[in-house]
């Protein structure tokens, strides 16, 4: 980024920047789609995303729809709490796995509204905890793809990758443009509803924030 900037470059940011032109903005609450994480094979490729490491360090409360459904995700959730980062389910016990509302892993923590997400948000800052939050806010179900129907498509994705020789940063553009393919358009028309319901989400916590810090 700052290499970017210097150079007077274009760039898109992933969630690990924006959290860091957030900061500088003093915006402490923003939505993105979903968060980078362990990418499935990392015990081997050591393909981890910088996200997780920025949420430990920045402090912002990040609303997502949970980890991007190609990483792996226990491993993700792992790291996750080896970094301190607490992980937030919205209005519901389950993490939610990005194109879909549930996975089968549990949440570690569960909060059902707004003003409660904020809360923890200033306490943090009260208590002089570096880092910041994720919530994680499962797609409505009227947009959503069942896991069982992504699971096989995904496979064939990372299948492909493999075979194809595709690593690093080229691999979440592949794996997303495949399956894009695959289901015809659905992943697209549910990350756009998914990255709506998250901003809504978003905005209601920091009105409640502005409340509370005001």
């Amino acid at each position: 980024m700052a290499t970017c900037l210097a150079t007077g470059g274009t760039g898109a940011t992933t969630v690990a920047a924006t959290m860091i032109a957030a900061h500088l903005a003093k915006i402490a609450v923003f939505a993105t789609g979903g968060i980078g994480g362990v990418h499935k094979g990392a015990e081997t490729s050591f393909d981890i995303s910088a996200d997780l490491h920025e949420l430990a360090q920045t402090p912002l409360t990040v609303v997502a729809a949970g980890a991007k459904a190609i990483l792996d995700l226990p491993k993700t959730l792992e790291v996750l709490e080896t970094l301190g980062i607490p992980v937030i389910a919205y209005g519901q016990n389950e993490l939610p796995a990005f194109w879909s509302a549930k996975s089968d892993l549990m949440a570690p923590l569960r909060m059902d509204t707004p003003t409660d997400i904020a809360r923890a948000h200033a306490t943090r800052g009260l208590l002089g905890l570096p880092g910041g939050q994720l919530v994680v806010n499962p797609i409505p179900s009227a947009d959503e793809i069942p896991a069982a129907t992504l699971a096989p498509i995904i496979a064939r994705a990372q299948e492909m990758a493999t075979h194809y020789r595709i690593t690093g940063k080229d691999v979440t553009p592949y794996l997303l443009h495949q399956i894009y393919e695959q289901t015809k358009g659905q992943s697209l028309a549910a990350n756009i509803a998914l990255v709506r319901n998250n901003a809504r989400l978003a905005a209601a916590i920091a009105l409640e924030l502005h409340r509370l810090t005001d």
